[in-house]
């Protein structure tokens, strides 16, 4: 596996992506908030931060990680690789090469949460909205 860069024309199988990621993992998410989401990441927030990608040996894309001020904004792993040490790694890389100490994850979302805990998060504060001010609450992590 390797950890690269992002460029702008991969943001169409990151975005495919994060869909397939996000309806596996955040069951707790109205269709019409992924619907409502989901241009904003593709035209917003892939360019608001620093984004790598672990592609395997094949040059394929099967994740990625973006990180803005030392905190890890989005991890996002393809489904059908979840479970394969892909998210520890780009989280390790995130760590060590790009500052990255907090996370914010949603509470409903126990596997994310159980993850980071695993790779030494603590939970430091607690929000009872998500981002866009939906009632998703937010717990936020601190190494």
């Amino acid at each position: 596996m390797n950890i690269e860069k992002v460029v702008p024309a991969e943001y169409l199988k990151l975005i495919e992506i994060w869909e397939a990621s996000v309806r596996e993992t955040h069951d707790f998410l109205a269709e019409e908030d992924l619907q409502e989401l989901k241009p904003l990441i593709l035209e917003q927030y892939f360019d608001a931060v620093d984004l790598r990608c672990a592609k395997n040996r094949h040059g394929e894309i099967q994740g990625f990680c973006g990180v803005h001020e030392g905190k890890i904004e989005m991890l996002f792993i393809s489904p059908d690789v979840r479970g394969k040490g892909i998210g520890s790694a780009l989280v390790d890389y995130a760590i060590k090469k790009q500052a990255a100490s907090k996370v914010d994850v949603n509470e409903q979302n126990e596997q994310a949460l159980d993850f980071y805990q695993h790779l030494g998060f603590k939970v430091i504060a607690r929000s009872p909205v998500d981002g866009q001010g939906k009632p998703y609450p937010l717990l936020h992590m601190a190494l």
